[in-house]
């Protein structure tokens, strides 16, 4: 009533003034965090929130009227996809959850975790595709796994979403963080016994819309320097709070992708072409990636050259094996919980590795990045730059904020090198390398992560390659700070960076008594039996 509140002033003056505004929407989320937080942690743990769970289990899916039922935005990706969809055959529908299920099956296997001990999933699914997601329900089901989902839809309009990413800067405080912290905890505690039995995430991730460059508005609300320290912490801790209900050692992951039919009049063969990719020989590449484990076992460091403009010139140091006979430095990633088959990666060493990271144009996380640029000291980030605006000052807060996640700087998390030459084949075939997921995109050459490794939360636990032999390197100097200072050693971000096979000269092994073994020349695979990775180059 703004009689009451602000007394007899007329309507215009009882417009609350700005100082008002902040603290309305301050004490709105402050006091109503509490139910936010409820809410989110039970639709990820407890299979008894079920809303998607009845639409995608209930209704008549050849309706598309369906979709509607979300409250969601339903654009054309959304209702073509669906519509596609009901177009294959059953046995096609089955075998793509297949995939998508065993691969996750498969990394518990591999990892040597209990799934048996588990008892629900999340599924995390973009709307339109119910048709695959009731298939794969039926088959978590037959693993003992209710299922927890998690649907979303494409943006409606990408430069808004960008505009207001960090309109929180409006009010974010120590209080307000802390008052987050409190909720977010008491919330596990009031589901601990789902969230103990929740297996992990199994995701299905789509690609195909038109590329975005974002514009950067002197409008857009921008997060302050102790704003930004405030996001760090926060989201440290609550990947501290989360790992304490849904244990890091005990949980996995699978992830695949699909295309949308906005990545242009060819979609359908892209789809099918995708699914191809999704299904490759498991055995040839893991055969395949063992011969270039074995050599890269010998590496002091690994060398890594751009050709033409590209300018990388990076040394990579590897953990060094005390039983070679038992121990590998390297994952032999085949098809399970990263969907498609195609790379061996490694935590590196982060002293002695040195050097500059450079790729012409890459996508991260939906942005797109011009000419970027990371100077590694030490395995840490200590510079970093792009083109894509004429201010240095902005391309280097483009990077800070969307890359380091406003970490002063980061570790390198990965070393990796791709092998899936199908999926690059593809990619220039129909000119799509600029609209696939980094999920695929990292199989199609070398990768660098900067932030956590792949065995975040979980370093202690043992895993293995088919081969039998342990892979040693799942620490580096910052993950090993866990033993000490749990929040030092986690930076609850992992972002993948890729040089395309185009832009890469050589990827040499550089053994201890320096002698060196070249594993790709002139961008091309020349360890003796990995030649048959060659053959999607022929042609192009």
């Amino acid at each position: 009533n703004s009689k009451c509140r602000y007394g007899e002033r007329g309507a215009a003056d009882a417009l609350p003034q700005e100082k008002e505004v902040q603290q309305i929407l301050y004490w709105y989320f402050h006091d109503y965090r509490e139910i936010f937080d409820e809410r989110s942690v039970r639709r990820l743990v407890n299979p008894a929130e079920d809303f998607e769970k009845e639409i995608v289990m209930q209704a008549d899916l050849s309706d598309l009227r369906y979709l509607y039922r979300y409250g969601a935005y339903i654009g054309e990706n959304e209702r073509q996809i669906a519509a596609y969809l009901n177009t294959l055959p059953e046995a096609d529908i089955q075998a793509m959850a297949d995939t998508y299920t065993e691969g996750y099956r498969i990394g518990f296997e591999t990892t040597g975790k209990d799934l048996s001990k588990k008892t629900a999933a999340q599924v995390r699914y973009p709307i339109g595709f119910e048709r695959m997601v009731r298939a794969a329900v039926c088959n978590f089901e037959k693993m003992g796994l209710e299922v927890t989902m998690l649907a979303s839809g494409t943006s409606a309009n990408k430069q808004y979403d960008y505009d207001h990413r960090e309109d929180r800067a409006y009010y974010l405080d120590k209080a307000y963080v802390e008052r987050g912290l409190e909720t977010w905890k008491n919330a596990f505690e009031e589901e601990k016994v789902h969230a103990n039995g929740m297996a992990g995430p199994a995701v299905i991730e789509v690609f195909g819309e038109e590329p975005f460059s974002p514009e950067t508005k002197k409008e857009a609300f921008r997060y302050g320097e102790k704003q930004q320290q405030l996001c760090v912490y926060e989201m440290s801790q609550r990947g501290q709070i989360t790992n304490q209900y849904i244990k890091g050692e005990e949980r996995s992951f699978t992830i695949i992708a699909y295309p949308l039919p906005s990545i242009g009049a060819r979609f359908e063969e892209i789809f099918a072409e995708t699914v191809k990719i999704n299904t490759l020989d498991y055995m040839l590449y893991r055969n395949m990636q063992q011969k270039m484990i074995d050599v890269l076992d010998q590496a002091d460091r690994v060398h890594i050259t751009g050709k033409g403009a590209n300018k990388t010139d990076l040394y990579v140091n590897i953990w060094k094996l005390r039983n070679p006979e038992g121990e590998t430095a390297f994952e032999n990633c085949v098809a399970d919980v990263n969907i498609p088959v195609g790379e061996v990666f490694t935590s590196p060493v982060l002293e002695g590795t040195n050097g500059k990271l450079h790729v012409g144009q890459v996508y991260l996380n939906g942005l797109n990045y011009k000419n970027l640029e990371i100077d590694f000291k030490d395995g840490m980030v200590e510079k970093y730059t792009c083109t894509n605006f004429e201010d240095e000052a902005e391309n280097k807060n483009y990077i800070r904020d969307n890359v380091l996640m406003h970490h002063e700087t980061l570790p390198m998390g990965e070393f990796a090198i791709g092998t899936n030459t199908t999926a690059y084949r593809m990619a220039r075939d129909y000119d799509i390398a600029d609209k696939l997921p980094i999920l695929i995109a990292e199989k199609m050459g070398p990768h660098f992560a900067v932030g956590d490794t792949c065995y975040s939360w979980s370093e202690d636990n043992p895993v293995y390659n088919p081969d039998g032999k342990e892979i040693i390197a799942r620490d580096n100097e910052c993950s090993l700070l866990r033993k000490t200072d749990v929040s030092k050693a986690y930076f609850n971000c992992h972002t993948d960076i890729t040089i395309p096979y185009d832009e890469l000269d050589c990827i040499r092994v550089v053994r201890l008594d320096g002698s060196r073994i070249p594993l790709i020349e002139k961008g091309r695979f020349v360890l003796p039996g990995t030649e048959e990775l060659n053959k999607p180059f022929d042609g192009m």
